[in-house]
């Protein structure tokens, strides 16, 4: 798990059909910036926690190809 804080929105105009209505998001997570599928409607500016590889599969919704996604929004 990571924290990390939602910098923006990831807009695709073709994607894998697997990825239809799943929305992304980019994370600021130390001096990197992760793609994560959003799995709870975290707006950007939120600190938020995120599953990676086979945890961030399911948290999508089973076998959805994501390898990160946010399960949790941090309280301030």
């Amino acid at each position: 798990m990571l924290l990390g804080q939602v910098a923006g929105k990831v807009w695709a105009t073709k994607k894998s059909p697997a990825l239809t209505g799943q929305t992304f998001l980019t994370v600021e997570v130390g001096d990197a910036i992760l793609v994560c599928a959003d799995c709870v409607g975290a707006g950007e500016g939120e600190q938020v926690l995120i599953a990676t590889g086979g945890a961030a599969r399911v948290a999508a919704g089973g076998e959805i190809p994501v390898d990160a996604a946010i399960v949790g929004i941090i309280d301030p």
